[in-house]
């Protein structure tokens, strides 16, 4: 962050400001335990913490103030604090302001899934020419957004900003600090269920992106969404995807398996003949997306395909890892719904040469899509084949289990938790087979299932 006076903080969030005026800030942080000195401190508050309580810890460790909705009893005179009505309104007001400061281009993601890899996809093609700021791993809520906007520096030429949500106006209340120039949506979907009554609420909600374009701007959609076609928007806007009616278009898609995807991406200037180092089929309605971006901000032909063809997953996103012998575990452990699910399940089916074994945990958020999602999901585990199912959870006992047996999966096991599981998934998971991880994040963390595979020490054969 370009360093800024507490007076200029104290204009850009209208607050009151109590303390020194010209101290220079050039970094924030909600986290007391790990603010560096001379950091700006922001008290946010959840359902069960108030960062206020912790504003002392903060400043003994020498932050230099903080944003605070209430004042301490007691004020340090060498402490700046700007009193604001809520402090996550002031973190996200000061990115807005911050955000104004620089004339570059601003993608903002949003979507049901993928936006993470749709991110990572965009941020590599975009880095072929320019320096682009990308959204670090997923923060992508009312705090992570504003921090990343908070860390443009005047060597960026173009940033990619990530937006998530859990509530209608969520991302119309981002959107007024990252004020895009192009606006993405990668699909819609039955995942945030237990907070809306229907796809269409979703849909609406997700729709919020548009509406703080910057004069000008464009709207990327993914034009084999229903859904999303059918969105009637003021602005100009582009349909990416298989259908016969998207500008941009996939056409002669190949599907590698674990190897990847090939297929080539045709609009009305080129064709881009693409190579996608990620397996999944989905990757090539999310390289359309990309082409559409790239093609808007002046990329070439050959920048645009060698970024397609660099791409590397994020931790923890259908990460195909290679461990010793010959094993292949496929890391989608960061979070799940059916539709990510089911499409994992399929690229694990592909696998020749060893056992194909599924460790799936419970899926959660999905309100009333939760018994079919996890039925579909073991459903289709018996009829692709797989030869092991490992279930985690008492909805994965309850729905997705008795469904993978009655489709024909030949070893069904459940689980009360991912520890549980361990010695099972070490035992069958051997020479030359492949393993699949996935489940809801904060429920299973099957990411430090992965990491114990990944420091176990396998044989060779």
């Amino acid at each position: 962050m370009i360093p800024m006076t507490t007076a200029r903080m104290r204009d850009a969030v209208h607050g009151t400001l109590c303390g020194p005026e010209d101290v220079a800030i050039s970094e924030l942080s909600t986290d007391s335990r790990s603010i560096a000195p001379g950091a700006w401190f922001v008290p946010v508050t959840g359902e069960r913490f108030d960062g206020h309580d912790y504003i002392g810890m903060a400043l003994d460790k020498g932050a230099a103030g903080c944003f605070c909705a209430r004042l301490p009893e007691q004020l340090r005179p060498d402490k700046a604090y700007i009193l604001v009505e809520d402090t996550r309104r002031a973190l996200r007001d000061l990115a807005g302001w911050y955000r104004g400061q620089f004339d570059l281009p601003i993608v903002q993601i949003t979507g049901s899934m993928g936006k993470t890899t749709f991110k990572e996809l965009l941020a590599g093609v975009l880095g072929q020419r320019y320096n682009t700021l990308k959204t670090p791993g997923n923060l992508n809520g009312d705090i992570g957004a504003p921090l990343t906007l908070l860390s443009l520096l005047p060597e960026h030429q173009a940033a990619v900003v990530e937006t998530g949500m859990d509530s209608a106006g969520q991302i119309r209340w981002l959107g007024e600090a990252v004020r895009p120039d192009i606006a993405v949506i990668t699909n819609v979907d039955d995942v945030h269920l237990a907070y809306f009554e229907s796809r269409e609420a979703i849909c609406r909600a997700k729709a919020e992106i548009f509406e703080n374009l910057r004069p000008g701007g464009l709207a990327v959609i993914n034009g084999d969404d229903e859904l999303l076609t059918a969105l009637e928007l003021g602005c100009e806007k582009v349909l990416c995807g298989l259908s016969a009616g998207c500008g941009v278009r996939v056409e002669a898609l190949e599907d590698l398996g674990l190897e990847g995807v090939r297929c080539t991406i045709v609009t009305a200037k080129e064709r881009y003949a693409l190579e996608i180092p990620s397996p999944g089929v989905h990757m090539a309605s999310l390289a359309a997306l990309a082409v559409a971006v790239a093609e808007r901000l002046g990329l070439t032909k050959d920048e645009i395909t060698r970024g397609v063809a660099a791409y590397r997953p994020a931790d923890n996103r259908l990460r195909v890892e290679r461990l010793p012998g010959g094993r292949l575990m496929i890391n989608d452990s960061y979070n799940a719904n059916p539709r990510s699910v089911r499409a994992d399940v399929a690229i694990l089916a592909q696998h020749r040469g060893g056992k194909r074994i599924a460790l799936l945990g419970d899926m959660t958020e999905l309100g009333a899509a939760e018994e079919p999602g996890h039925r579909s999901v073991g459903r289709l585990v018996g009829e692709l084949g797989i030869d092991i199912l490992l279930a985690v959870g008492p909805r994965s006992r309850e729905w997705m289990v008795p469904e993978a047996q009655a489709a024909g999966c030949p070893d069904v096991r459940w689980f009360e938790n991912r520890d549980a599981a361990r010695e099972d998934v070490l035992s069958a998971f051997g020479p030359g087979d492949a393993l699949l991880l996935k489940a809801s994040h904060f429920l299973n963390r099957f990411d430090l299932m992965a990491d114990y595979l990944r420091e176990y020490p396998f044989a060779e054969g």
